[in-house]
């Protein structure tokens, strides 16, 4: 997959496939949208989120893409936002809003969205998740990631990538404490990881989002791919 990463973003290029993603304004969603942006693999990129991002001219040149603001609460009512897509991004994640926080957005918004680009008729659909996610754990957080993976494995999706880094490393605008004490301490590993630690160790959004685009572009080998830490360094650093 890797390693005929150029030739396939350009065979699919030509498909002329259109993509929604979910959760772009996120630390993931913002690199994944700029990664569209860079190569330009789909017709048109619908973004659909609670706010409208200023993007910069330089990113929007020749870039086809439209935001759409809704509601997660009432999702539902913008079931038509979904429609006709190809292709699913969906990188929501709640992290620091509580155990309220994971049951709404890492389960009841997640669960919406795929239910909703599966009945638009979307074919292939990537889930963000996390390294260690089980609905056997206890950390509520993990289990309903866990959870999540396991209901999204029975929609039938034709295709269905799931992605679990680890520590997510990234400029984030607003503070995490814990988080910018991780970043602080593992900044020094992040270019050993992919040699000494690759499927723990943390893992750029940077690298996630290239990943995200080059498992896209690859040739469907399996209906479920479930991406580790090791496959996501390897991917998302191919040229």
């Amino acid at each position: 997959m890797a390693d005929n990463a150029p030739s396939n973003l350009d065979s699919y290029r030509a498909q002329g496939k259109t993509a929604f993603v979910v959760g772009y304004t996120g630390e993931t969603g913002k690199e994944l949208v700029k990664e569209l942006s860079r190569t330009k693999i789909f017709d048109k990129v619908t973004l659909i989120g609670r706010r409208k991002v200023e993007y910069d001219s330089d990113l929007l040149k020749d870039f086809n893409v439209e935001q759409k603001i809704v509601d997660f609460k009432t999702l539902e009512e913008s079931a038509d936002l979904f429609q006709g897509h190809d292709v699913g991004y969906c990188c929501l994640g709640s992290y620091a809003e509580g155990d309220e926080g994971y049951e709404r957005v890492d389960r009841d918004y997640i669960l919406t969205t795929a239910n909703l680009a599966k009945q638009g008729g979307t074919t292939h659909f990537h889930l963000v998740s996390v390294r260690g996610a089980s609905p056997e754990r206890t950390p509520l957080y993990y289990r309903i990631k866990g959870e999540v993976e396991e209901k999204m494995k029975s929609m039938g999706f034709d295709r269905l990538s799931i992605y679990k880094p680890g520590l997510l490393m990234c400029d984030r605008e607003e503070i995490r404490p814990v988080q910018w004490i991780l970043q602080k301490l593992f900044t020094p590993v992040v270019f050993f990881a992919p040699y000494v630690a690759p499927g723990v160790g943390p893992v750029p959004t940077t690298t996630l989002a290239t990943a995200l685009v080059h498992v896209t572009a690859a040739p469907k080998q399996e209906s479920l791919e479930i991406l580790e830490g090791r496959d996501i360094h390897r991917l998302g650093n191919s040229s």
